[in-house]
């Protein structure tokens, strides 16, 4: 049995709509309830609406992405047992609503991170780019965060020099908005629009100015031993998202990016309600990361699968390659959760399904005269859509016994 094929959907204002979906031969809509602040409880109303409204499309509401975590819960604040019970409330309504999947990420104030949007392929095509060096620049120069350039090694903070020396005042008001802004707004991103957007980030990081890797463990560990028993109880699968990148940014520390770091975090709580989402695109970054063996170790706790490639480039720098092509083996790793899925209907096991859905894409074709969030064009995914799910096709055939007789 093929691997679920799922969709990243904004809701009503997203540019693809349900029926294009169904169109498309997507199965499941990944999606959230994203006019609900981070923290507040998600009422079962609410979610039955939405959830309606994808099953009068012949489609089902597949997985959460994502029952956003606060920032009170990362730093552990004094609000920490409002937040968390209010998670709990929400977990107990989407099992409630026969909603079993949660997608969640616990890191801190910024969710992910790129310095170009629009970087040019040799076809013409558009991905997104990481450049260190860029990030070195804005975090140095035009953020100014306290002690910032003791975080890079010397040759990168010449590299940061001569890039911002090169910027007009515009292009890094660009850069620092496309960083704070524009990439995080539609995933509950910690800071929104206004003149003081800057100084409202650096108050954000200043929060964890005494929070490092193993404090924020053990915050972690506290969620976990909170929210996995409300999420067995709603009969719910919890699935932490990678770091992206999987790597210390802005003095921030990074939990979920390692093997270790996910052996570590399925410790905490010994359930499988405590999973993994298994994005190749985050991981394949950090060049002592083998996502095919990650796969492998880590397959029978990975509840959501985030499917794409990147390029690694010089000085930590990366771009984001499309589907097939680039740094990740696609043809193991989707074997090896073939394998898995297959494992689980074997064994009976009712959380068998391993929705998967093509993360990001490549801008391409009428993609340019369309809007969407950063990293998600229409016909971008849709060619990634399609390369995987020709690739499962094949693989599962390849595994069949009278595949070739």
């Amino acid at each position: 049995m093929a691997m679920e094929k799922t969709w990243r959907w904004f809701g009503k204002g997203d540019s693809v709509s349900l029926a294009c979906l169904r169109q498309m031969g997507i199965e499941g809509v990944v999606t959230a309830l994203h006019h609900i602040p981070a923290g507040e409880v998600w009422p079962m109303e609410e979610i039955r609406a939405v959830q309606s409204e994808i099953a009068s499309h012949g489609m089902h509401w597949s997985v959460v992405e994502s029952l956003p975590v606060a920032e009170g819960i990362k730093i552990h604040s004094t609000d920490y047992p409002r937040l968390v019970e209010n998670y709990r409330r929400s977990l107990r309504n989407l099992g409630a609503c026969g909603i079993d999947t949660v997608c969640y990420n616990f890191m801190p104030v910024l969710d992910w991170a790129r310095t170009d949007l629009h970087y040019p392929n040799e076809r013409g095509g558009e991905s997104m780019l990481f450049d260190y060096p860029t990030f070195a620049a804005f975090d140095i120069h035009i953020l100014r965060r306290k002690n910032a350039a003791d975080d890079y090694d010397p040759a990168v903070r010449r590299k940061a020099q001569e890039i911002v020396r090169r910027m007009t005042a515009s292009q890094q008001e660009e850069l620092a908005h496309n960083i704070i802004v524009v990439t995080q707004a539609f995933i509950h991103g910690t800071v929104g629009e206004g003149d003081d957007y800057k100084r409202q980030f650096l108050n954000s990081l200043e929060t964890y100015e005494h929070i490092g890797p193993e404090v924020l463990r053990e915050h972690l560990a506290c969620f976990l031993q909170d929210a996995v028993p409300a999420a067995e109880e709603a009969r719910v699968k919890l699935c932490i998202h990678p770091d992206d990148p999987p790597f210390p940014l802005l003095g921030l520390p990074r939990i979920a990016s390692t093997l270790d770091d996910f052996l570590h975090i399925m410790a905490q709580y010994d359930s499988p309600a405590n999973g993994i989402t298994f994005c190749t695109g985050s991981l394949s970054t950090r060049p002592d990361n083998d996502p095919a063996a990650m796969a492998r170790a880590l397959a029978p706790r990975i509840h959501f699968v985030h499917l794409r490639n990147t390029v690694a480039l010089p000085c930590h720098s990366f771009c984001e390659s499309g589907h097939l092509m680039g740094s990740v083996d696609m043809f193991t790793v989707i074997g090896i959760l073939l394998k898995e899925q297959a494992s689980r209907i074997r064994a009976g096991r009712k959380d068998a399904r391993m929705p998967f859905r093509p993360d990001h894409g490549v801008r391409m074709l009428d993609d340019f005269s369309r809007t969407a969030n950063p990293g998600y064009p229409l016909y971008g995914r849709l060619k990634g859509l399609a390369e995987i799910d020709g690739m499962q096709q094949a693989i599962e055939r390849m595994m069949s016994k009278s595949s070739f007789n």
